[in-house]
């Protein structure tokens, strides 16, 4: 089995890596427009990397996840998880649901009640192994169909 470290990063130290693995995936592979990949958001988010092992040191990047908390009108905080990407190479290994387990893990340390995402359609049942319920309608975002997801922590 491939040993990989996920890690807790910010923009400011690991933006390089970050914005690798994102281009290769969400811009490269499934064309989404340069325009709204890149954001305000990324500078105060909390994000993770996944390193994959070689001999000695975790020291490629394989995949990422973005962490945000969004303050609702009702006060009440959720958890947001999103620009979730993993190398061609490294998918279907265990990889994302690593990069999941962990964003869940962080959110509910912050006492994070609710997260949500937006999924894309064909990773929808990846989610649904994870707890998450669907909570919208099919829709468009950069020409991917998706779903907006929803997972209640209180129920672990």
């Amino acid at each position: 089995m491939m040993q990989t470290l996920i890690q807790k990063v910010t923009w400011q130290t690991h933006q390089a890596e970050l914005k690798a693995i994102r281009e290769i995936v969400f811009i490269n592979e499934q064309q989404v427009p340069l325009a709204i990949e890149w954001d305000d958001d990324d500078a105060t988010a909390i994000h993770l990397l996944a390193y994959l092992a070689n001999d000695h040191d975790f020291i490629t990047p394989i995949g990422c996840a973005r962490l945000l908390k969004v303050k609702q009108a009702s006060d009440a905080v959720i958890g947001k998880i999103g620009r979730m990407a993993v190398l061609r190479a490294y998918r279907g290994v265990g990889v994302g649901n690593a990069l999941l387990k962990k964003a869940i893990a962080l959110h509910r340390e912050d006492g994070v009640d609710h997260i949500q995402l937006s999924a894309q359609y064909h990773a929808i049942d990846f989610y649904l192994r994870a707890g998450f319920k669907v909570i919208s309608a099919k829709y468009q975002d950069a020409n991917i169909a998706h779903v907006d997801m929803r997972l209640d922590t209180t129920a672990f």
